[in-house]
């Protein structure tokens, strides 16, 4: 029996860190960051899976103080803004043939706490004209408007998402093109067979009053979503998550596509597989999705991927991928 205790203890110790409420954040994050390439020994296993995509490069980054990024934004096909859930940002700099760049900073939160459920920033959009900046915050359930800098500038709970919990709230963001904003919860609905997510889509700046309307998106069973972007032509891009063993930690991924045209409120959202992250890959707990605007020579388009270590280095790692996909190629 005692034995048995202790493996649950053990078992505990390790979930409960990853999606539970996590120690005051601690006052100086700006540890050094090293990139460290990924060597991949299986690339025909890998090009199977990732179907249309093709991963570019992929580094281990490590750092004693940096860690737990949820969010990912591309403002150049170089530059990265990458978000971490306990409130700091990192600014990285990609160049073929240089060194990697990369500056920290605190996000500007007017209302600030040293507790984690209110810095939780768990999903990230922006928009490419102006550079402001929307944060979707898990814990209190709020979507922040920032500038450029992060600078919060407006904030709104809206009613539509306060049932969400405090531990399943708006993991994905985007605002599209056209000015709409979507948001997706984290977790599926109860008896959709874990595929169906409540989703709100907003017809503007939901931090300027604009209401949602309900739909519900679909997506591969028994996965979260942990965040979307959008294609340059208009298409969106989601990233799906799911746990697969505790000890050592193990995670799946799936990459599904869907058109935000097919949205109607009151309707079910759909989407299609095009790419699996599997377990035995060296993934981890992959939860930012970004795609870089910039048009590419050869046509295809750039789309990163980021995980969340939850600031656990001994047992996490975080993973920063460079793929590209030609859209033509996609359904």
């Amino acid at each position: 029996m005692r034995r048995s205790l202790a493996l649950i203890v053990l078992v505990l110790g390790l979930l409960i860190p990853t999606w539970m409420q996590r120690p005051l954040i601690p006052r100086d994050q700006r540890g050094a960051i090293t990139f460290a390439r990924e060597t991949i020994s299986n690339p025909a296993r890998l090009a199977s899976d990732l179907g249309p995509f093709r991963l570019e490069q992929a580094w281990h980054l490590s750092s004693l103080r940096n860690g737990g990024y949820s969010a990912l934004l591309a403002p150049s096909d170089h530059g990265l803004v990458a978000i971490s859930d306990t409130g700091w940002s990192a600014r990285f700099e990609l160049r073929e043939g240089q060194p990697p760049d990369y500056s920290v900073h605190k996000v500007g939160l007017r209302k600030g706490s040293r507790g984690k459920e209110l810095r939780d920033i768990e999903s990230a959009t922006r928009d490419p004209a102006t550079g402001t900046v929307w944060l979707g915050m898990e814990g209190v359930n709020a979507i922040v408007r920032t500038n450029p800098k992060l600078q919060e500038q407006a904030r709104v709970m809206p009613q539509e998402m306060r049932h969400w919990g405090t531990n399943s709230g708006p993991e994905a963001l985007v605002r599209l093109a056209d000015g709409r904003f979507l948001v997706l919860q984290e977790t599926g609905i109860a008896g959709s067979g874990g595929r169906r997510h409540e989703g709100f889509v907003f017809a503007g700046d939901p931090t300027r009053g604009a209401r949602g309307a309900r739909f519900e998106f679909e997506g591969p069973r028994n996965f979260a979503v942990v965040d979307m972007a959008q294609l340059p032509d208009g298409r969106v891009l989601l990233l799906m998550r799911r746990l697969v063993w505790p000890m050592p930690l193990r995670f799946a991924g799936r990459i599904v596509i869907a058109d935000p045209r097919q949205i109607a409120a009151g309707k079910v959202w759909t989407s299609r597989q095009v790419a699996v992250l599997a377990s035995d890959m060296p993934i981890d707990n992959f939860e930012g999705l970004a795609v870089s605007g910039e048009a590419r020579k050869d046509g295809r388009v750039t789309v990163w991927l980021i995980s969340d270590n939850n600031m656990m280095n001994d047992w996490q790692r975080t993973l920063l991928w460079k793929l590209s996909v030609d859209p033509a190629e996609l359904p």
